[in-house]
């Protein structure tokens, strides 16, 4: 979270610290201040009175070293899409220049048929995911494992559908090249 200097803290930003320290996962965890549960994880802690020195109660529960261990492995996995759909940005960032004729005809066939490859390397890279995603196994009672897979998996299929959109772009801009290649050649 991209927070302001100026921005208060919330009831998310003091789960995700007590997270940090306890191990007991935001999901897991119920927080609860005067006898009220805290569940606006938007709302400051200052609105709700919250401020140094106070008492909170905690309840919830660890996950089981089993579970933090495939928590961690979704986690690096996560961290892998992140990276891979700023490859995805990239390529949507070049082809909006081309499309808006930042980039000489003569240049834009090759131009468009590197993009072409690196679209095409980052839908494999994004599939590759899934499959090391799909090959995990987990026991019905990893339920946060089973929240967090199906998060991520939701997450690649709509980087895969900008793909899918970004290389029809790309074929349309090539066909459109073609076309007046043929007609100038005529």
């Amino acid at each position: 979270m991209a927070k302001e200097e100026n921005d208060e803290p919330t009831v998310e930003d003091m789960a995700l610290c007590v997270e940090k320290i306890t191990g007991v996962p935001l999901a897991s965890q119920k927080l609860i201040y005067k006898g009220k549960s805290l569940k606006e994880m938007d709302q400051t802690l200052s609105s709700m009175g919250i401020k140094n020195g106070c008492k909170v109660m905690l309840i919830g529960k660890k996950n089981c070293p089993e579970e933090e261990s495939e928590l961690k492995k979704l986690k690096d996995l996560e961290k892998s899409v992140e990276q891979i759909a700023s490859k995805l940005e990239d390529v949507n960032k070049e082809l909006s220049g081309i499309q808006k004729g930042f980039l000489s005809k003569s240049l834009q066939v090759e131009a468009l048929g590197k993009l072409d490859k690196r679209i095409k390397t980052t839908v494999e890279q994004f599939m590759k995911i899934l499959e090391q995603i799909d090959s995990m196994t987990m026991p019905e009672n990893f339920s946060d494992c089973r929240m967090k897979r199906k998060g991520l998996v939701k997450k690649v299929q709509g980087l895969l559908a900008q793909c899918d959109t970004v290389e029809g772009n790309i074929s349309q801009e090539m066909d459109k090249l073609q076309c007046k290649n043929l007609a100038l050649s005529k």
